[in-house]
């Protein structure tokens, strides 16, 4: 299995969205270089003031452009790095990974999947009404998010739209994605 990287986006400050880039370097046990939410420690400010200590599950956020197609349907215009995602893809289904799923990036970067994002208000102030397209409920009623997946960066490499992105699953049981 494999896809694409279609855009790459960092923003050395705290705010939604991120400028798109030529490139971005992954650096393995910290995330994006220069990015606000690079570190081996949380950055994400919520997670931050619950206990700054935690571990960072969240140092490369992925949207997978599909996404951005759904909500045009409904009449939304977004664009990658607008929804603050560091990676943005194509022709993986990112949301039905198992946890532990490596990807591989280019043809150096790795990075580990920890989990889903956690949709927020924030999408909400970017565009109203945007939430409840991005936030659904399966057949059963569960909560579905939309907005993409957390890893962690394990090798360190460079990124560029165009590259591609190979896909090893973990072995034995698959856990799904939960929030992170």
């Amino acid at each position: 299995m494999s896809g694409t990287v279609t855009a790459v986006s960092s923003r050395g400050e705290h705010s939604f969205s991120k400028p798109n880039r030529d490139s971005i370097t992954l650096l393995a046990g910290l995330g994006v270089e220069g990015d606000v939410h690079a570190g081996v420690t949380v950055k994400h400010r919520p997670r931050v003031e619950q206990d700054p200590t935690q571990p960072n599950l969240r140092q490369v956020h992925l949207i997978h452009e599909e996404l951005f197609a759904e909500v045009g349907r409904t009449g939304f215009r977004v664009e990658p790095g607008e929804l603050g995602e560091n990676i943005t893809t194509r022709g993986i289904d990112l949301l039905d990974l198992p946890v532990g799923t490596v990807l591989r990036i280019g043809n150096d970067a790795m990075v580990e999947v920890t989990g889903l994002r956690n949709p927020c208000q924030q999408i909400d102030d970017f565009q109203s009404g945007l939430l409840k397209e991005v936030v659904g409920r399966d057949e059963v009623g569960n909560m579905v998010r939309k907005v993409g997946i957390m890893s962690v960066v394990t090798e360190t490499g460079v990124v560029c739209p165009g590259d591609v992105i190979k896909v090893e699953l973990p072995d034995g049981p698959h856990r799904p994605l939960d929030r992170v």
